[in-house]
């Protein structure tokens, strides 16, 4: 008897504990949030996440002892700006927070019963698993709404599926200084409306920290938590094929956004004033409908940390029987796109696309024709105008033919570092690109037309041969110099020359030379090391485009730009509130930081579900 007892007592002690284990494991974030998220970010593992941030490159480059006196003075404005007046405003201390992220780590928006048309904000979401910081998480919030209710705040408890909310009100003077406002609207004579207010829901279940901006908001997350069956995001047959092919192997953190949902709203909130309005016509259902935009059904992003490098990969949901306008255009055919032999080694960036030149521009048209007839008859009219000053010295010109009827189906690109160190050189660093074509001296003459309506061409050479290959160039309108209004704008060329079935367009006539003298390049790029194991890792260039950046010499330009802007005409172009934050004139010699970059590279690529684009960077090796 006594032996069946202890078997007895031992049986429900283990059942208590695994009742306790399930409790103390929290669900990933779909499948606590609400069948109506319109959009959410998650880090699955906030630890993975931290440990993942000291070896990244980008972190260990921010974080090192050369970048410090950049790094102190901007994050120093940062906290002043917008850490310290939410500390204040709100009675807390980020830091006594920024422990308690153990496990996932959660920020979703969702529709929260807006009709698409009302004023109904979204609902904002908070899920944070502090793991075994649960202690210090229940702490902490007992010490908060000390705080808030000693400082004269109205605090309530509101039960929602067997949880008590924390339920306290705020305005939007909260967080003056922080988002942009704008002077309240009155009539003359009447008080200025009061300052909008949001109540905030936040309780606490077991290591998890739940928070939004309604009950609505939180009603779906306590039920999931307390085992109500109501959907979950996870029951989308969407969501579950991202997944599925997106969210597999354990990403750093990932996103995920609802079209359908999006869209749909979208599409409610233009049909009400459709028929009122006479810009009816352009309602984000128009757009939608002719842009094919509203064949969407997601869109998704994984980015994985490893230490062998970083991965992002970028997909679109949408079926290939459903595609239209920019969807079509972009789903790229199955084609090579690596770097042909011609690209020399030197150079920084390339890129190849193999786009589909005829499609894109029928498609355009069907685009423009959708929205509004009119602007495709204002369209037509206006390349008719081309054609008939054009054909006053060639009366067989015809645009449509000589120049969208010669289009190919490949664009290459690529460019070199500048030559110099002053802005000019930047700005004119040597760069190329190669457009795929039927008949190039035909799209050569379109080219030449339509500019000398934009342009005068008196300027212009006549076009010269080289190596058995004619050079043109064409006369652009003078661009100004950028902090100099008194200097007259240098004149500003255009090159075109073709080779082989490409037509090829620079500004800079050294980079074209190079690629009319030789098929081949002395030292290919495609032979540089490290491009063919890292192409490997975003599923090869056969997919229709590929990419390639050495970002350890585009950041030596970066940083050559950035330090030589004594006259601050490039920190002009950078906007006003981030200026007095980044002093450029603190960054190290590139030289000590070089070791933080190496290359990056990227491919898309289309199948019968949707849109894919991927990005990989390898670890640079100095790192290893």
């Amino acid at each position: 008897m006594k032996s069946n007892l202890w078997k007895l007592t031992l049986c429900a002690a283990c059942l208590c504990a695994g009742s306790l284990a399930v409790r103390a494991d929290i669900a990933p974030a779909e499948n606590l949030l609400p069948a109506d998220t319109l959009a959410f970010f998650t880090v699955p593992d906030a630890n993975a996440f931290r440990a993942a941030g000291q070896i990244a490159p980008q972190m260990m480059f921010w974080n090192s002892d050369a970048m410090k006196p950049f790094h102190d003075k901007f994050m120093a404005k940062f906290n002043e700006k917008f850490v310290a007046p939410i500390e204040q405003n709100l009675g807390i201390k980020f830091a006594d927070f920024l422990a308690l992220p153990q496990g996932q780590f959660t920020l979703a928006f969702t529709v929260n019963g807006s009709n698409g048309h009302d004023s109904v904000p979204p609902g904002i979401l908070l899920l944070l698993d502090a793991k075994d910081q649960s202690a210090l998480l229940k702490t902490n919030l007992a010490t908060l709404t000390k705080k808030w209710t000693d400082a004269g705040r109205t605090l309530r408890t509101e039960t929602i599926h067997g949880l008590a909310f924390t339920v306290v009100t705020m305005n939007s003077n909260d967080f003056s200084g922080i988002l942009p406002t704008r002077p309240p609207v009155s009539e003359i004579g009447q008080t200025p409306p009061p300052p909008q207010s949001v109540q905030i829901y936040f309780t606490q279940y077991g290591s998890l920290l739940v928070a939004g901006n309604s009950a609505g908001v939180v009603d779906a997350v306590a039920a999931h938590l307390t085992g109500g069956s109501i959907p979950a995001i996870a029951d989308d047959a969407t969501f579950a094929a991202d997944k599925l092919s997106q969210f597999r192997d354990a990403p750093t953190y990932y996103g995920w956004f609802n079209a359908v949902k999006a869209i749909s709203l979208l599409s409610l909130a233009g049909s009400a004033d459709d028929n009122a309005s006479p810009m009816g016509q352009f309602s984000p259902s128009v757009i939608l409908g002719a842009t094919g935009l509203g064949s969407l059904k997601s869109v998704s992003f994984a980015v994985r940390e490893k230490p062998d490098g970083s991965s992002i990969a970028l997909h679109l949901a949408a079926p290939e029987a459903a595609r239209s306008g920019l969807l079509k255009i972009l789903a790229l055919p199955a084609k090579d796109a690596g770097i042909p032999a011609f690209v020399p080694a030197d150079a920084i960036k390339f890129t190849r696309v193999r786009l589909d030149g005829k499609q894109t521009w029928a498609e355009l048209q069907k685009m423009v024709a959708d929205i509004s007839p009119q602007w495709l008859a204002y369209l037509n009219s206006g390349i008719d105008m081309a054609n008939t000053l054009a054909q006053t010295k060639d009366p067989s010109f015809d645009l449509r033919n000589n120049l969208f009827g010669n289009l190919g189906d490949d664009i290459i690109s690529y460019g070199k570092p500048p030559t110099g160190d002053s802005l000019a050189d930047f700005a004119n660093a040597p760069e190329i690109y190669l457009v795929g074509v039927a008949n190039p001296d035909q799209v050569v003459s379109s080219i030449k037309n339509l500019a000398s309506l934009a342009a005068p061409q008196d300027s212009a050479t006549a076009p010269r041969d080289f190596l058995g290959h004619k050079i043109y160039t064409i006369a652009l309108r003078q661009q100004p110099i950028i902090g100099d209004v008194a200097t007259t704008p240098p004149p500003n060329y255009l090159y075109l020359s073709a080779s082989s079935s490409y037509l090829a367009i620079t500004k800079n006539t050294s980079i074209l030379e190079e690629f009319l003298r030789s098929p081949e390049a002395d030292k290919p790029l495609r032979e540089a090391p490290g491009i063919a194991s890292a192409a490997s890792r975003v599923g090869g260039t056969g997919g229709g485009m590929f990419g390639y950046e050495n970002q350890r010499e585009t950041m030596r330009a970066a940083f050559k730009l950035l330090k030589s802007s004594t006259d601050n005409a490039t920190v002009n172009m950078i906007p006003p509130a981030v200026r007095d934050w980044a002093d450029f004139t603190l960054l190290p010699d590139y030289d000590t930081v070089a070791k933080y970059f190496y290359l990056s590279v990227t491919s898309g690529s289309s199948d019968a579900n949707g849109l894919t684009l991927k990005i990989y960077a390898p670890r640079p090796p100095q790192l290893n």
